[in-house]
């Protein structure tokens, strides 16, 4: 299976990442939880999480993604880490050694969403925006979906481009053991992303210190949210965003969740994610001085 999310062999630096495993560990074993963890994060692959009501919609747009990564940085397709989900979508696995193998950091997290972001944006392809946290887990290859019994399966990326969907859900009756792997070549390209991604993310975070040196104001998409809730492709992000602006204000988390879960649950989201989103959004920001 795919190692650990918050496991890496060497950083930057060449030296072992331990501590980035042991930090979590402390954490988990003083508060019995993943939440709040704020320490260091990495992984060695990248997720896009494509999710559809209809599965043929799926697969078309795994398959768009699939293509795009490796025409776009030129590496041996059998280095991608496709999977089937076992119900209505898949998990693509880009390999961050062609970014050079980031080291850990605070913020590596935002940094995968935004490089996923702007390739997804790129290709014309919704995806899962809401996947990009620190402690988000995704199901392991080869378990059995608990709805429709079938199993999270590994494709080749021949079998994803020209496998018809009835075929790949076929496949996905019994497990299939595989090996992972192991790239070790960068791309120019792909540094040249990651880095601009890297960027993004510190304006980002700079911008929102600068704004919360001034009065909070209620974003339009806050309000938006709260009145209409969101898109399968949006409701993630816009979630926790809306939280986010929420603790501009020293925002309660009763109130918060008062004013976001309803329309967040309208909008398909389970309430487990909910909770997380809202939670995560909340912790994302300093509190404002409104």
């Amino acid at each position: 299976m795919p190692p650990p999310r918050f496991e890496r062999t060497l950083s930057a630096t060449q030296e072992p990442t331990l501590t980035v495993n042991a930090n979590f560990r402390l954490h988990l074993e003083s508060s019995d939880s993943p939440k709040g963890f704020d320490g260091v994060c990495c992984s060695n692959w990248l997720w896009f999480d494509i999710d559809r009501d209809e599965l043929d919609a799926a697969t078309f747009d795994a398959r768009k993604i699939a293509a795009f990564l490796v025409e776009r940085f030129g590496f041996d397709s059998d280095d991608l880490l496709l999977f089937f989900s076992g119900r209505k979508g898949y998990h693509v696995g880009l390999p961050l050694a062609l970014c050079g193998s980031p080291p850990p950091a605070v913020d590596f997290h935002r940094t995968c969403r935004r490089f996923a972001e702007q390739l997804a944006i790129g290709i014309g392809v919704a995806i899962d925006a809401g996947v990009y946290d620190k402690v988000r887990l995704f199901r392991a290859p080869n378990s059995r979906h608990p709805k429709t019994g079938l199993h999270k399966r590994r494709l080749s990326f021949d079998e994803l481009l020209h496998l018809r969907t009835e075929a790949i859900v076929q496949l996905a009756a019994t497990p299939e053991p595989f090996d992972i792997p192991a790239p070790t070549a960068t791309n120019p390209q792909a540094v040249e992303d990651w880095t601009a991604a890297t960027a993004d993310v510190r304006r980002a975070a700079n911008a929102n210190a600068e704004r919360h040196s001034r009065n909070a104001t209620l974003n339009r998409s806050t309000i938006a949210f709260i009145r209409d809730g969101a898109t399968i492709g949006d409701r993630h992000r816009l979630l926790f965003s809306s939280a986010a602006n929420l603790a501009e204000f020293d925002c309660p988390s009763d109130l918060a969740f008062a004013l976001l879960a309803e329309s967040a649950l309208d909008s398909g989201l389970p309430p487990s994610d909910v909770r997380r989103q809202i939670e995560c959004g909340l912790n994302s920001r300093p509190k404002g001085n409104a």
